[in-house]
């Protein structure tokens, strides 16, 4: 394992509201943590919790319905301290490549850190899966989780917007994709002459 890189498969659920007008100093919350660890192309470790948000405590019923998720469970998750505790023992576990799908899990994680007034507990390179899918394939629009995953003729693990089923999934198209990039770089793309036979065109053009 030593000096061998991890990479941090990571997913978050987030607090949301009612509807379109936000109450007033909303932001989202997270509220659920998936978490895979790979090391030398084999799941080191898994982690998954609830986690009680603080600033809107009350679930709306758009977020326990969308995510399936009860007042109850987050009730007894974790504090976000807790959370950002355990992502720092993983980031120091090993040198680190934080990998998600879309942006907006560092970035509701930097929002909660400051709001919570604590320090961003990952400091390795981040890694947007969707972006980096989108500029492979050459997609006009990032394309979802789950939609990602069908399009390579394969099924998600477990439920959609479950942090630990997302995390996974996550990892499952990372190493899809990795194959791709790798066929791509070994098939040499064959040239004209090795399509035609050059000789039989300058002989019949003599002619």
């Amino acid at each position: 394992m030593e000096g061998e890189e991890q990479y941090l498969f990571i997913d978050f659920e987030f607090t949301m509201p009612e509807g379109k007008a936000k109450p007033e100093g909303f932001y989202p919350e997270i509220i659920e943590v998936g978490l895979v660890s790979v090391i030398g192309d084999r799941i080191y470790d898994q982690y998954s919790s609830f986690v009680a948000p603080v600033k809107f405590p009350v679930l709306t019923d758009r977020c326990k319905k969308f995510l399936n998720i009860t007042q109850e469970q987050v009730e007894k998750g974790i504090t976000f301290q807790e959370l950002v505790f355990w992502l720092s023992e993983y980031d120091k576990l090993q040198s680190s490549i934080v990998v998600t799908w879309g942006n907006m899990d560092m970035k509701v994680l930097r929002q909660n850190c400051q709001q919570a007034g604590l320090e961003f507990p990952l400091n390795g390179k981040k890694v947007d899966l969707s972006m980096e899918y989108k500029r492979f394939f050459g997609d006009q629009n990032q394309t979802g989780l789950w939609k990602a995953v069908k399009e390579y003729g394969s099924e998600g693990t477990g439920k959609h917007h479950r942090a630990l089923d997302d995390a996974l999934t996550t990892y499952n198209i990372f190493k899809l994709v990795e194959q791709d990039k790798k066929y791509m770089k070994n098939h040499q793309s064959t040239t004209i002459g090795d399509r035609i036979d050059l000789s039989q065109v300058l002989n019949k053009l003599a002619l």
